[in-house]
């Protein structure tokens, strides 16, 4: 398919849907409301409810979406390249769980020692170290002389999941009713509490770290042919996995601390696209970026409006929408082999 029609139209769709995740909610805004606002003309006419909404609550949560949707559709685009692999993706090999088994114990745990504003910076960083040990542990796991079986790293990243599902639930028994009620609801995927602040800190770092795994796509391309092929090439193959795997843990892990556990995005956008454009991955890293905005914001659309003013958990749209999708993947891999 064409590069330039599939790229028009994903970013046409993108649009589209921002716009109607500004306007669409509990408190409906004009779109003639949001023109006012955003580019400050007949000032006089705006409501200053219309105002707040959209640029204290809308505004910066709709960005939140299209980069946490972004960033993970690129860890699962590399982490599919890095292991050849359409299955592979963070949730599934245990990077989500470390991420969240870490933050949840800094959640409840973290008050007894720490400030209310040390926590803040504590949640992410505990979030990496726990998605780092949870990678590097499957990565171990699955190696053997350099080489990295599939099988057993989905089979490592399963029981790892299993492990850390286990641990967390102990460490909810310890939790007070407040810390429960945060807990359940951000384990299952919610952008309602994020704010311009948590833009600020964590975009410049996500839109880093999303350039750098851009400039892996020649190495991920000559990784398509064999580890054997990519050394002959001059790549460096075990430093390029730790390099990416240490970059996917540090997204993933911010991304988990701020919206909790979003599935399926790194699995299901990469995959769409490769089956668009082809396996080049210097059309596919930036394409799953698009498209993992998209479907994030169409997935926080749908929490807030299914049941307004009430929202569900964006984790279950996610998964409502993956899940289907990764079964007929399997049905698709257990015919071609």
């Amino acid at each position: 398919m064409n590069i330039k029609m599939v790229s028009t139209g994903l970013i046409v769709i993108l649009l589209s849907v921002c716009i109607l995740s500004l306007m669409i909610g509990a408190y409906p805004i004009e779109f003639k409301s949001i023109l006012q606002i955003v580019f400050r003309f007949n000032v006089q006419s705006i409501y200053p409810t219309d105002e707040a909404v959209l640029l204290q609550v809308r505004l910066p949560r709709l960005i939140m979406a299209m980069l946490i949707g972004g960033s993970l559709a690129i860890c699962g685009a590399v982490i599919q390249g890095l292991f050849r692999n359409p299955l592979a993706d963070p949730g599934l090999i245990g990077i989500s769980t470390g991420a969240m088994l870490f933050a949840i114990f800094t959640i409840v745990f973290g008050g007894v020692w720490l400030s209310a504003s040390v926590q803040a910076y504590a949640l992410p960083i505990s979030g990496f170290v726990g998605a780092c040990l949870v990678t590097f542990m499957v990565y171990r796991l699955s190696t053997t002389n350099n080489h990295t079986d599939i099988t057993i790293m989905l089979l490592a990243g399963i029981a790892i999941t299993a492990l850390g599902g286990a641990l967390t639930g102990i460490i909810i028994y310890m939790a007070d009713d407040n810390q429960l009620r945060d807990i359940t609801f951000w384990s299952m995927g919610s952008l309602a509490n994020l704010d311009w602040h948590d833009v600020m800190i964590t975009a410049p770092v996500l839109l880093v770290c999303a350039f750098v795994l851009t400039r892996f796509a020649g190495p991920l391309n000559l990784m398509l042919m064999g580890e054997s092929v990519s050394k002959h090439s001059g790549v460096d193959v075990i430093k390029l996995k730790k390099r990416i795997i240490m970059i996917v843990a540090l997204m993933v892990s911010i991304c988990v601390c701020l919206s909790g556990l979003i599935g399926f995005v790194g699995l299901v956008c990469p995959h769409i696209v490769r089956l668009a454009v082809g396996p080049d991955h210097k059309k596919v890293i930036p394409l799953s970026a698009v498209l993992g905005a998209c479907m994030l914001c169409v997935a926080d659309l749908c929490s807030r409006v299914i049941i307004a003013p009430a929202e569900l958990p964006i984790g279950i749209i996610t998964a409502l929408i993956g899940a289907p999708f990764f079964m007929w993947l399997l049905v698709k891999q257990k015919q071609t082999s």
